[in-house]
């Protein structure tokens, strides 16, 4: 959720103008001067269209004033400016209450809680419609959200919505606030644990939170989100030994026990997190999430048949459910039945699809449309997609530049010369590493099937570690990693190094003697690898510019990559990739192998070699029969590597050629030729 209103493309003037006179409409609005809030609020507008704050208040305003069909203008408008924000739904709702469209304000209001789960009025509604249509789950569950934002002080409801609104700076004064007048209160220490969370301070958090179980050993809330940070810092054998603690706790609470499943998954035991799943498909067999969870477990295990079975299951049971067609087209080889298409583009088309249901649909049909040969229609559904998830996310392009330059700065030959012969001397890491989309998948899937090396998953820990290094600080101030690299000692990067092996340990299930980490956005931490793990492999996997950058437009991730939801905006992030790969090139030459898509495809055995003799590996056949190995795959691309080498892929962004100029302005000629 965008939270911050932006002055970018307007007068500081005007903005300062808009924020006084809303001021001065909440102010009306409180005293019951209905009109000069409302005139306040409309002048608001006319000097800043989009101020959400005025959008807001004005339909607030025109709903109380019994013109719920003003106030739904404007609540769509606020939507459109802001897609994430959780009070524009529920005022959405009521005004389609108000209307007498119900089951509209049942969406609106799942909508507000979804975005902002500490809107209490929401939820009372919800649990009130939920037990007149005898929903008693969903009406148990409601109750349950309403109980515990009921059972906080004031002080920390307040902090609740604002950890839900990313207001995160001025929810942490407020909770942080709040403990110093009242000590030791465990939800306070919980939610000041989130909100450290969310600014990446881990070790903190699980400080606290580990403290909120000293204090109550039964408190379930913290033993939950204690779970879910421990998953977050890698531990992934402390979060399962934790979950089943939990789970103990409380034997008959499905969502701890789903939470076993997830860590239980986590860490390779499909199985065992399938038989959970399915236990409770049993019991809820409407459950459209669980359908969709042992898809997901069964597309990583190659089962592709069971795995269709179960997405379709999922949109059964809730037709609307945009992430179970993307699902079916993440699997990048299935084909839907016209009819299908014609259902995806009925729930796009209505005004009442939420936002996450929308984009997933628009990324659906773009892959349907495509492999229908209808280009036109295929981007403007990945185009509408990549722009309602932009807006969502609110990523600015500049941010990775400043990046790469920092790391370009502070990361030359004289740092590499400094810590000569420190880090942990282990070789067996392999770290392929460039943009997702580029092959990645497909150069795992070739090493994976040499008897020596193990295929892992896109690990994280680098990127944690990287934030660790660089230390609490707010959005927006001055980054201290990677300058601070050089203050590190000998001894630092060694047991970081250590603690990378031990960490990924989990992994590790056949006991070879090299892993793959194929995190793509490794490639902006080659220093603090090489600096850790000075013997450890690095490959980059490298794509031509037009095909990579297409191919991560028409990709809906999971999480993380939101570079990729924009034509110019994967252009700059390709840009400043190539930049800092020929930067690593010349203060660490022969550090990383190149090792281009394109390349592979038309030559597989002397890439493959090529591969090999880097890594030090004998030379296996099994390697070039690649498709044959049997292994979990996670990424985009599992289904693609379980085929053999196919050509067709290559050029497949030249189809939309015609609507590719704003990536061609970005990527400049040079970039555009390779």
């Amino acid at each position: 959720m965008k939270t911050d209103q932006s002055p970018q493309d307007m007068s500081s003037g005007a903005f300062d103008e808009a924020e006084r006179l809303v001021a001065a409409a909440r102010g009306d609005l409180q005293r019951g001067q209905m009109g000069d809030a409302e005139n306040k609020c409309q002048e608001a507008l006319d000097h800043v269209p989009t101020h959400r704050e005025a959008l807001y208040l004005l339909a607030v305003i025109q709903r109380i004033s019994r013109r719920p069909l003003d106030s739904l203008a404007n609540v769509t408008r606020l939507i459109e400016a802001d897609p994430g924000n959780g009070r524009a739904y529920q005022e959405r709702g009521h005004s389609l209450l108000a209307l007498g469209r119900t089951e509209e304000a049942l969406g609106a209001f799942q909508d507000a809680v979804a975005y902002n789960a500490g809107l209490l009025a929401s939820w009372r509604i919800l649990a009130d419609m939920h037990e007149r249509a005898g929903r008693t789950e969903a009406a148990r569950y409601a109750r349950a959200q309403c109980a515990y934002l009921e059972s906080l002080p004031e002080e920390l409801q307040a902090v609740v919505r604002l950890v839900q609104e990313n207001r995160l700076g001025m929810a942490e004064n407020q909770c942080r606030a709040f403990l110093q007048r009242h000590g030791h209160h465990t939800e306070a220490m919980r939610l000041l644990a989130e909100i450290g969370t969310k600014f990446n301070s881990y070790e903190e958090a699980e400080f606290l939170l580990e403290s909120c179980l000293v204090l109550e050993p039964q408190n379930t809330n913290a033993h939950f989100d204690y779970v879910n940070l421990l998953q977050k810092r890698q531990k992934f054998g402390e979060a399962l030994d934790q979950a089943r603690a939990l789970r103990d706790k409380a034997p008959e609470n499905g969502q701890f026990d789903l939470l076993y499943a997830n860590q239980s998954l986590a860490v390779g035991e499909f199985d065992e997190a399938l038989a959970i799943y399915r236990r409770h498909i049993a019991k809820m067999p409407d459950n459209p999430t669980l359908h969709l969870s042992v898809g997901h477990a069964l597309k990583t295990i190659g089962n592709q048949a069971e795995a269709i079975a179960a997405y379709r299951e999922a949109y059964r049971v809730r037709p609307e459910f945009g992430d179970a067609y993307w699902s079916l087209a993440n699997l990048k080889t299935y084909r839907f039945e016209p009819d299908e298409i014609r259902q995806m583009r009925a729930f796009e088309s209505r005004p009442t699809t939420g936002l996450v249901d929308r984009y997933h649909l628009c990324f659906a049909l773009g892959k349907a449309l495509e492999d229908r040969g209808d280009y036109a229609d295929s981007f403007a559904y990945y185009e509408r997609g990549n722009r309602l998830k932009r807006d969502e996310l609110g990523y600015d392009w500049r941010r990775i530049t400043a990046e790469v330059a920092l790391q370009k700065q502070h990361c030359g030959a004289e740092l590499f010369e400094r810590f000569t012969g420190a880090g942990c001397q282990s070789a067996d890491p392999i770290f392929i590493l460039g943009l997702p989309r580029a092959g990645s998948t497909l150069l795992e899937q070739i090493l994976s099937s040499h008897s020596q090396v193990e295929g892992t998953l896109e690990l994280p820990n680098i990127l944690a570690l990287s934030h660790q290094i660089d230390g609490r600080r707010r959005i927006g101030d001055e980054a201290n990693y990677p300058g601070n690299l050089v203050d590190l000692s000998a001894d630092q990067l060694t047991e970081f190094g250590e603690a990378f092996i031990r960490d990924t340990r989990v992994h590790r299930k056949q006991g070879k003697a090299f892993f793959i980490d194929k995190m793509p956005n490794n490639f902006r931490h080659i220093a603090l690898i090489h600096l850790i793990l000075p013997n450890a492999k690095i490959i980059d996997a490298r794509r031509g510019a037009m095909g990579c950058c297409f191919s991560g437009f028409k990709q809906l991730f999971a999480e993380g990559q939101e570079f990729t939801y924009g034509l110019e905006e994967i252009g700059h992030y390709y840009r400043d990739y190539v930049d800092l790969m020929d930067h690593w090139d010349n203060v660490l030459p022969g550090k990383v192998l190149r090792v281009r898509y394109e390349d592979v495809v038309a030559d597989l055995e002397t890439q493959v070699r090529r591969l090999l003799d880097f890594c030090g590996l004998p030379f296996e056949a099994a390697c070039l029969e690649f498709h044959h190995t049997e292994r979990a795959v996670r990424t985009a691309s599992s289904e693609q590597v379980r085929q053999p080498i196919y050509k067709t892929g290559v050029d497949q962004w030249e189809n939309f050629s015609d609507y590719l100029d704003p990536l061609r302005g970005v990527l400049g000629p040079e970039l555009v030729a390779t």
